[in-house]
């Protein structure tokens, strides 16, 4: 697969077959591609806390917030739950200043994920005092994202962003997730030859 179809395919996905099972080395490998990424002035303060495991699993989902735009959606119901998740933290007794470095983070770990079949979606959406609360974070630890993982039932879509401008993501009577992307034109503002 190209990477252009790979970054194409890898879309937010909120919907997964739960009974599909993760191996604890799959997202440790996930992982490593993450730490194999860029960072900025090399610090790589980023560190990662991995479950594949149901009761922690759903620990995390409890403090999870998902999809904003799709009001008459509270998030998947059981079966279609995530079967593993990757917190991402910063150390913050490496540097206060985490840059981006969890957002190119997360996406080398969900480009991966979509290599090997899987699908995930990148969550800031989190209820900081009671993921860190019951999953026993260290207080130098700053949570700066989740990665919901799963296998998906999710059929999305990317379309142009209609003539009213609306950006909203959104699902039809069949349940497929639209997402519309500005054009290129529109969001490049210059260009020199």
């Amino acid at each position: 697969m190209s990477i252009s179809d790979l970054i194409k395919k890898n879309r937010s996905c909120r919907r997964f077959d739960q009974s599909v099972k993760i191996e604890l080395d799959t997202l440790r490998s996930l992982v490593d591609l993450a730490r194999c990424s860029a960072s900025a002035a090399n610090l790589q303060p980023l560190k990662y806390i991995l479950s594949v495991d149901p009761i922690t699993n759903e620990r995390i989902f409890s403090c999870l917030a998902w999809a904003a735009y799709l009001k008459d959606w509270d998030g998947p119901t059981e079966g279609e739950k995530p079967s593993g998740y990757i917190v991402i933290m910063g150390d913050k007794s490496i540097t206060d200043n985490f840059r981006c470095d969890h957002g190119i983070a997360a996406q080398s770990i969900l480009l991966g994920a979509r290599e090997i079949g899987l699908a995930g979606c990148m969550i800031a959406a989190i209820h900081h005092r009671n993921l860190k609360s019951c999953l026993n974070i260290d207080p130098h630890h700053e949570v700066l994202l989740v990665i919901a993982l799963g296998k998906p039932v999710e059929n999305v879509v990317i379309e142009p962003v209609a003539s009213d401008g609306n950006i909203r993501y959104w699902r039809d009577s069949s349940g497929v997730h639209h997402v519309p992307k500005r054009s290129i034109d529109e969001i490049i503002v210059s260009s020199y030859n």
